[in-house]
């Protein structure tokens, strides 16, 4: 599975999941390019330690609940695009889906702000992984036919 297939996958997840998920936290922190650490399932005893995420030579950050909190889902997605514009909703209706989130013209839905807003980080990550990857392809074509620059003297 590619990266952009990866991350829509992951968007999907989001928004068909009802609750946060702390293995849906660990797969989007690798999916955004961090080292995971998982807590073990088996012969884990209260001094195993907790999951996290690898920073900084050899420190171990614990593994934000980006499913569950929307300051960790808002600091991951200014750490990852500062740039990009974003938003969030909340509707009020009988739906089950009750928060839109918008990032950089990518909407993503889910039944609390931080799955929304995680939904539609990761299908604006997959649109700009994707549209990286076609100018590159793009660049490499033109410069296979492009006659070699010469320099003139005026």
């Amino acid at each position: 599975m590619d990266d952009r297939t990866h991350l829509l996958t992951l968007a999907a997840r989001c928004e068909t999941s009802s609750k946060p998920d702390r293995e849906l936290d660990a797969d989007i922190y690798e999916a955004l390019g961090y080292t995971v650490r998982r807590k073990p399932t088996r012969l884990a005893t209260r001094r195993t330690p907790a999951g996290g995420i690898y920073q900084h030579g050899s420190f171990w950050k614990t593994l934000g609940a980006v499913s569950a909190d929307i300051d960790v889902a808002v600091s991951l997605l200014r750490q990852k695009a500062p740039d990009w514009s974003w938003s969030l909703q909340c509707l009020a209706g009988d739906d089950a889906i009750a928060f839109q989130a918008l990032v950089a013209d990518c909407s993503g839905q889910g039944v609390m702000g931080s799955l929304a807003l995680c939904a539609a980080m990761l299908r604006a990550l997959a649109r700009r992984d994707s549209a990286g990857r076609q100018g590159s392809e793009t660049a490499e074509a033109a410069g296979a036919t492009a006659p070699v620059g010469r320099l003139t003297e005026t």
